[in-house]
């Protein structure tokens, strides 16, 4: 077998283990199983979000989840303080350009992005977090060009991101979302058509507003190339740049609509091919399975602008995220 497809199957293993190693803690509830969930003491109080859509789910033994609508909202949140699981599933997206006669060409691949914010310093709106949200992309099919009307097709493990993001406490930012930090990305493309053959290293930042109503987000992320992969020589530094902006409107019943697409630029390429700007449109609804919340989106992404020679001209995405116990509860370094 393949080399791809031992690091599909690895991934893939791995992924679903953690999956159901959360799903079968005990710590979404407070006591042993037959005593049920304790409810949530009244002197918490519920958010906005529980008071615009009715009482809050008392199902979570954690009363920052509160309703499925507001576990909704808060996903729309790079920031929020929610430990989760994204697996993005694109496929199948369609490749074209000038260097392709024929039909356009078919992909497919698995974003994986464990949500993980830790709390380092205060609690409620005074708390300052560290964010990070590992992007691993599993790549099941990517056309490759190489020669004219001729592409190949690989597969395996792209380069892997980590972006490591700081927030400002909402008590002084409102309803305003700011964060920034450093993000790398680390060369373990298992093929060298998958990723740079570089560590890369810049600056992520975090900048929008949120209400009861929508979530509107800018995300960019800028990575440059600073050591090639050891043993390789890529030829070229990365400069490129990865836009996420977010638009969500939350609906009742915790639906949601709107868009989440990420446009890429690269400095280093040929005229013509240096821009990939998708817009949108997704649907999603929040349920539980269980005890577990899981966030469900679906969508369609169309590029109003692709590369000329030959990239991503649309694609379908499935993402499915189910809600799972953070690991930290206490912040690193106390505060009140």
């Amino acid at each position: 077998m393949r080399e791809d497809f031992w690091w599909i199957a690895k991934i893939a293993w791995l992924t679903g283990g953690t999956v159901l190693a959360l799903c079968a803690t005990p710590a979404w509830s407070e006591g042993p199983q037959a005593e049920g969930p304790k409810p949530i003491p009244s002197t918490v109080p519920p958010d906005d979000v529980c008071r615009s859509t009715g009482p809050c789910d008392t199902g979570h033994s954690r009363p920052e989840h509160g309703s499925l609508a507001n576990i909704g909202k808060k996903l729309a949140n790079p920031l929020s303080d929610l430990w989760a699981l994204t697996m993005s599933f694109n496929g199948p997206q369609f490749f074209d350009g000038n260097s392709n006669e024929g039909d356009a060409k078919l992909g497919g691949r698995v974003n994986i992005e464990p949500i993980m914010p830790f709390p380092l310093y205060g609690t409620g709106k005074d708390q300052w977090k560290l964010v990070t949200r590992p992007i691993i992309p599993v790549v099941f099919s990517q056309p490759i060009p190489t020669g004219f009307d001729k592409t190949k097709q690989d597969g395996g493990l792209g380069d892997i991101e980590v972006p490591l993001l700081v927030n400002l406490p909402s008590r002084v930012s409102g309803k305003w979302l700011l964060g920034a930090g450093p993000v790398w990305e680390f060369p373990t493309a298992t093929y060298d058509s998958l990723g740079s053959q570089q560590f890369s290293v810049g600056p992520a930042v975090v900048a929008g507003y949120q209400n009861e109503f929508v979530t509107a987000v800018l995300f960019p992320n800028y990575f440059f190339g600073f050591a090639d992969q050891p043993g390789k020589n890529a030829g070229r530094t990365t400069s490129r740049l990865t836009l996420l902006y977010v638009l969500i409107f939350n609906l009742p019943d915790a639906w949601q609509v709107g868009m989440n697409p990420t446009i890429a630029y690269d400095h280093k390429a040929t005229r013509g091919n240096k821009w990939n700007v998708p817009v949108g449109l997704l649907a999603s609804k929040t349920i539980k399975i269980g005890r577990l919340p899981i966030n469900i989106k679906a969508g369609l992404e169309y590029s109003v602008i692709s590369q000329d020679d030959f990239g991503q001209v649309a694609q379908f995405r499935i993402e499915v995220t189910p809600v799972v116990p953070g690991l930290f509860q206490k912040p690193f370094f106390g505060g009140k």
